[in-house]
């Protein structure tokens, strides 16, 4: 098999395999509207804690089935009952820090953009930099829950697509995959760029996942 063949077969079995995106596995459709932008953003603020992917997904879960999908309604519930449903997720040792964070953001959101991300959209003007910037202002979000909302966010905002920040590279060069994000880009169309870099992260946090693909592909 010729090295491109290889990496074809790497992508395939990857994508195959491993190439959900965390808003899927969290129950997020995702689309251009204010809610399900909303659901992950609240899903990427999980998820960069120090906490395993799976946890963070299970609590964003019991958030949404809690009715806390909408940044109005998160800011209305109480702190506890914030609580409660990020504990019913599993996520125990973040819990009242994150439940604030929860409230804070939500309430940020409602006064600066009406608790539409599109307007953090449109403000950053195509630009990942100026959009990660804003999204950093979010309690608990952070560098790392940026570049994870953007890697989510890339199928329905494709202006900022193809988006393979250092995590996705990593676990591209795990695979034996381009190390370049250009070059990576170039393996999938634009429409699994998303699912592409979900999986690229999965194989980064755990080496099962690499060798699971490796095995797939027979490389």
């Amino acid at each position: 098999m010729s090295a491109r063949g290889g990496q074809r077969a790497l992508v395939h079995a990857l994508l195959e395999r491993h190439g959900e995106t965390f808003a899927a596995r969290s129950g997020i459709r995702l689309a251009n509207t204010p809610q399900p932008l909303y659901q992950l953003l609240v899903l990427a603020g999980l998820l960069s804690a120090p906490i395993r992917a799976s946890v963070a997904v299970a609590a964003a879960r019991a958030l949404f089935d809690a009715g806390l999908r909408t940044p109005r309604r998160m800011a209305a519930a109480t702190w506890q009952q914030r609580v409660d449903a990020l504990g019913e997720g599993g996520y125990r040792r973040y819990d009242e820090r994150t439940a604030t964070q929860l409230g804070d953001g939500a309430t940020l959101l409602l006064d600066t953009c009406g608790g539409d991300l599109r307007r953090m959209r449109e403000a950053a003007g195509g630009e990942a930099t100026a959009l990660r910037r804003e999204l950093q202002k979010v309690p608990g979000l952070g560098p790392t829950g940026s570049h994870i909302f953007l890697r989510e966010v890339q199928g329905v905002w494709p202006e900022f697509a193809p988006y393979l920040d250092a995590k996705a590279v990593q676990g591209a060069e795990r695979l034996g995959l381009p190390g370049d994000p250009r070059r990576l880009a170039r393996l999938v169309g634009a429409d699994r760029t998303a699912a592409f870099a979900s999986g690229l992260v999965r194989a980064a946090l755990d080496r099962s996942v690499a060798e699971d693909v490796r095995e797939a592909a027979g490389a």
